[in-house]
């Protein structure tokens, strides 16, 4: 009897895995054309760690945000196998796997990648990750940008100016000040983009994108001893000791995939391993926004936008511009929002009254959907307000995360929907100050390209349309990041020779599907310029209230605390 041997499958695959804010995805896609066959998402169980540490219940002070390690390591070990699961395919076939990250979110760790936290200092706070939205570094970040200024340091101005305090390097030099033992016991400084590639290939990497947008390397440097030591002489080797590395090109080989990572994925050892890579920036190639002039904006719990450009410019308030730093041959510039999705979900828990959650049960809806349909058909400027979307700090074009938010012109006529539509337009007005600056720094804005999910809600996205007098076109993947680490996947596989073109045959993107309403547009110019008059006067004035209130608010809950 002759035994007909299984046929293999003829497709090959890649994996992309997106670890984000509360979750971690991974999608299986295929490498011909883009198909994503399967996905699957793995809730974080200790989600954002701002409130009390998990090992000894200990109260955190005001602005932290830390993440559980664990919590990643459970994303390779069940959201990749039922991705696989789902989409149906036998894990042989599968030839590389990509992984992106929220950033900054970094941790220190021993010289083998251990985690400080997992290491007998647990008991800790700055021995954990801090997670991008870590904000109790602004002092260290002010300092870091005076010094700067101060020695004409060449590399600030590629930084719009100013260092945030959501980067490396004031998060360190904050571990330092507060907690010398715990930086003491740092061997490594590392993001979590370029660590989870550590547990995958068992051997450490850096990336060219985190290493330039978030490590302050550029033209070949990190900031000199002297600079750092000036800052504190404890910090003087940080670059030296904790950071430097070869860095590896995005879509480059990291490395294969270890025996003990194949038995967490299920997928086959030795596979190709993609560099690291941020989420905002690996889904411009999903996108198909990899192009000059085409501004992708990863609009979730924040924003995070990306955009090609053919020359160096120096863009006030931008995060950076690198070579290279989105795709090979282009430069690579980076501004964001701290809170989008984020002040929207806010909204909803606080200011919703009970019989509009009992409204939106009985149709049917959530609440963004009931209060959309609520406010869909009032004019543009019918609510009288005016919003400032701080109310996670201002990323860009302020830098500066002491920053708050307002809303201006309530009443007693004032509906919840109003505010929600206020809202929704005051994180557009920030989209547009963002375009603004990139423009008049001279690196030109042509389309407006959004991923993530908010792109589902079509009065946000035709505010947009309207608000920056500019098509909005959509990313067609629901997971733009992972799909854009696929792609990266593929290259390092090497199914393509480069990114650009492995994102023209796996990226997916619907065209101008929202268009700026002329009469829509001129009444958002004249909200817009309120918009500017309250971020000029709260942002850029003399008068710093909102630094006054949250230094009255920190000292009001450190002092509680130290007494509980």
């Amino acid at each position: 009897m002759t035994v007909t041997p299984p046929t293999r499958d003829p497709e090959s695959y890649v994996v992309g895995v997106d670890f984000g804010t509360l979750s971690g995805r991974a999608v299986v896609v295929r490498v011909r054309d883009g198909e994503e066959l399967g996905s699957a998402v793995h809730e974080y169980p200790h989600g954002v760690i701002d409130r009390v540490l998990p090992t000894t219940g200990a109260q955190l002070p005001p602005d932290w945000a830390l993440q559980h390690p664990e919590d990643w390591r459970e994303v390779l070990r069940t959201a990749v196998p039922a991705a696989v699961v789902a989409a149906g395919i036998d894990p042989a076939a599968v030839v590389g796997i990509a992984t992106d990250f929220t950033a900054c979110t970094v941790l220190p760790v021993r010289g083998d990648g251990t985690p400080l936290a997992e290491s007998g200092l647990g008991d800790r706070p700055h021995a954990w990750p801090k997670l991008w939205k870590h904000h109790a570094a602004q002092g260290q970040a002010d300092r870091i940008n005076h010094l700067a200024h101060q020695r004409a340091e060449k590399w600030i101005s590629r930084y719009g100016g100013k260092i945030s305090a959501e980067w490396q390097y004031a998060k360190a030099l904050q571990v330092l000040e507060e907690d010398p033992a715990a930086y003491a016991a740092t061997e490594r400084w590392i993001e979590a983009a370029d660590w989870i590639v550590w547990q995958l290939t068992g051997v450490e990497t850096r990336n060219t994108c985190t290493a330039g947008y978030k490590g302050i390397h550029q033209d070949g440097h990190y900031p000199s001893e002297d600079y750092l030591g000036a800052l504190h002489p404890g910090f003087a080797d940080f670059a030296r000791t904790r950071l430097e590395h070869p860095l590896s090109p995005l879509g480059s080989r990291a490395g294969s995939l270890t025996a003990g990572a194949a038995a967490w994925t299920g997928l086959p050892e030795g596979i190709a391993v993609a560099a690291g890579n941020v989420d905002a920036h690996v889904a411009a190639a999903a996108a198909q926004a990899v192009e000059n002039g085409r501004l992708l904006a990863v609009m979730g719990t924040s924003t995070c936008h990306v955009v090609n450009g053919a020359t160096l410019a120096d863009v006030p308030g931008i995060c950076g511009v690198v070579d290279g730093g989105i795709v090979e041959g282009a430069y690579g510039y980076e501004a964001g929002q701290s809170a989008v999705g984020d002040i929207f979900a806010w909204w909803l828990g606080q200011g919703v009254p009970a019989a509009y959650a009992a409204e939106a049960e009985a149709a049917g809806e959530d609440l963004h959907q009931l209060l959309t349909r609520k406010i869909a058909d009032q004019p543009v400027g019918g609510h009288g307000l005016v919003a400032l979307d701080w109310m996670n700090g201002n990323r860009s074009t302020l830098v500066d995360h002491h920053l708050s938010g307002v809303v201006v012109g309530l009443t007693l006529a004032t509906r919840p929907e109003e505010i929600y539509r206020a809202l929704l337009e005051a994180t557009a007005f920030g989209t547009r100050t963002i375009v603004d600056a990139l423009e008049q720094g001279g690196v030109p804005v042509h389309e407006f390209v959004v991923t993530g999910g908010l792109k589902k809600n079509a009065l946000l996205m035709q505010i947009y349309a309207d608000v920056l007098r500019r098509p909005v076109s959509l990313a067609v993947s629901a997971q733009g990041p992972a799909l854009g680490s696929a792609i990266h996947a593929a290259v390092a596989a090497g199914a393509y020779p480069d990114v650009r073109t492995a994102a023209s045959a796996m990226g997916r993107i619907d065209r101008a599907v929202y268009r700026p309403d002329p009469a829509r547009a001129d009444a958002y110019d004249a909200l817009y310029a309120e918009y500017r008059l309250l971020h000029d006067h709260f942002g850029t004035g003399p008068d710093q209230q909102m630094h006054r209130l949250r230094a009255i608010r920190n000292h009001a809950l450190t002092a509680h605390n130290s007494e509980v």
